[in-house]
C-alpha cells in the first residue's frame, strides 16, 4: 500500500465531503450553513491543492486544476461571508447566503470532478 496515495485520496475525499456538508440545505437560509464547515472546507481544499503540486502527469495536472478551482471558489465564498457579516450593514441576508452557497456549489462540482479522476486513476492503475 502506498501511504502517499492514501493521504492524497483521504484529502481529496475529505475536501469533497466537507464542501458537500456546507452546501446541503436551503440555498438562502443562513442557519443551514455553518461557517466553521466552510472554513474547514477551505483549509482542506488548500491542503489537497498542495498535495497535488509536483505530480507531472497529465491527470495530475487536471487534478491540480480542479483543486485550484475549488480552492479559489471556496476562498471567494469565505470572503463573501466575511464581507456580509463584518462589513455590510445588512448582515448575512438570504441573498448574501445564496451567493456564498452558489460559490460553494461551483467548488463542489470541481471536487466531484477531482473524485471522479481519482477513481478513474485508481481503476486504471496496473501493478508492475
Amino acid at each position: 500500500m502506498n501511504l502517499e496515495k492514501v493521504i492524497f485520496g483521504f484529502f481529496v475525499l475529505l475536501a469533497a465531503t466537507l464542501n458537500f456538508g456546507f452546501f446541503v440545505g436551503p440555498i438562502n437560509d443562513p442557519t443551514a450553513h455553518n461557517i466553521y464547515e466552510l472554513f474547514a472546507a477551505v483549509v482542506i481544499n488548500i491542503i489537497a491543492t498542495v498535495l497535488k503540486l509536483g505530480d507531472r502527469t497529465q491527470i495530475g495536472a487536471v487534478h491540480l486544476a480542479t483543486s485550484l478551482v475549488a480552492s479559489l471558489q471556496l476562498i471567494a465564498a469565505a470572503i463573501l461571508w466575511t464581507y456580509a457579516t463584518q462589513v455590510s450593514t445588512a448582515g448575512l441576508t438570504p441573498e448574501a447566503t445564496a451567493s456564498v452557497v452558489s460559490m460553494s456549489a461551483g467548488a463542489l462540482f470541481a471536487n466531484i470532478v477531482s473524485v471522479v479522476l481519482l477513481v478513474i486513476e485508481t481503476v486504471s492503475f496496473q501493478r508492475r
